[in-house]
């Protein structure tokens, strides 16, 4: 077990995803940032698709009752083993009774953390993904306890090494196909999509992030169809919407744009007021 000290800002447990129910409105959830939490897992030989711990802005303080190997990855949140510093990307032996706690967030918004073996709280729809009326709980709370292998991987002794990009932490360049309304657009407007530097407002969470410049807006609303995780949502009052990964299933807003599954890892490193750029692949 892993006992939750402190529950940090928005930490939950997130794993690639729960498929096939959007049929009946289940949203896919799963990790923001699909890189980081991969790079966790393969550090460690887990499969890519194990479960982890998603820290938003804040980590939280997690106490082990047994030994394993952990690694983190994504946002620097100077994380600290029993008050020592320990880096991102490598695998990090955990002793019994061991103190995981972060400070200050030096780069990034969400940090990711693997264990050997991957977490194993229960699956609901055939994922492990927290979210809210699916799961018992949505977010970690104090006194939570998490469960692990209670035995470690004897990876430490490989030569094997993964390189990190960490060239996406700190992208403005938000890559994008068109969206199926973007024709409808006008010239001018397609053009500012382009041109405009967009700021990220105080509205963004794991379901979508608005951002505040307005773009005119003529457009008729659309008979409510399909929405994905990235999908860029024109609203009636001219502003952008990003959805994100715990999205809704359907919308009724015109979709313009469409993001590179690339660019969702970007916007998941992205808080309010840092700044975006639309570029058209």
């Amino acid at each position: 077990m892993i006992k939750v000290l402190k529950p940090g800002f928005y930490s939950t447990i997130q794993d690639m995803g729960r498929f096939g129910f959007q049929g009946y409105g289940v949203p896919y959830a799963g990790v923001m940032d699909t890189y980081a939490a991969s790079v966790a897992n393969m550090v460690l030989g887990n499969d890519e698709s194990a479960a982890v711990l998603e820290m938003t802005m804040m980590g939280p303080v997690l106490q082990f009752d047994s030994e394993t190997i952990i690694c983190l990855s994504g946002a620097d949140m100077s994380p600290m083993l029993n008050n020592e510093p320990v880096e991102n990307n490598r695998a990090i032996h955990v002793a019994k009774n061991a103190v995981l706690s972060f400070g200050k967030l030096n780069s990034g918004f969400r940090g990711y953390l693997s264990v050997s073996g991957g977490f194993k709280t229960n699956k609901v729809m055939g994922s492990r993904s927290m979210f809210k009326a699916i799961t018992g709980s949505f977010i970690l709370a104090k006194g939570d306890e998490l469960l692990i292998d209670d035995h470690v991987e004897a990876i430490l002794k490989k030569n094997a090494s993964i390189k990190m990009n960490y060239k996406y932490l700190y992208s403005n360049i938000i890559e994008v196909y068109k969206g199926p309304e973007f024709e409808r657009l006008s010239k001018n407007q397609q053009d500012m999509l382009w041109s405009q530097e967009f700021i990220i407002s105080k509205d963004n969470n794991r379901m979508a992030y608005q951002l505040e410049q307005l773009l005119d807006n003529d457009l008729e609303p659309i008979i409510t169809s399909l929405v994905l995780p990235g999908t860029v949502q024109l609203t009636p009052s001219g502003k952008l919407i990003v959805l994100m990964r715990d999205c809704q299933t359907t919308g009724g807003y015109p979709r313009v744009l469409q993001l590179k599954e690339s660019a969702m890892n970007i916007m998941a490193q992205k808080f309010m007021g840092n700044k975006i750029r639309f570029k058209l692949i």
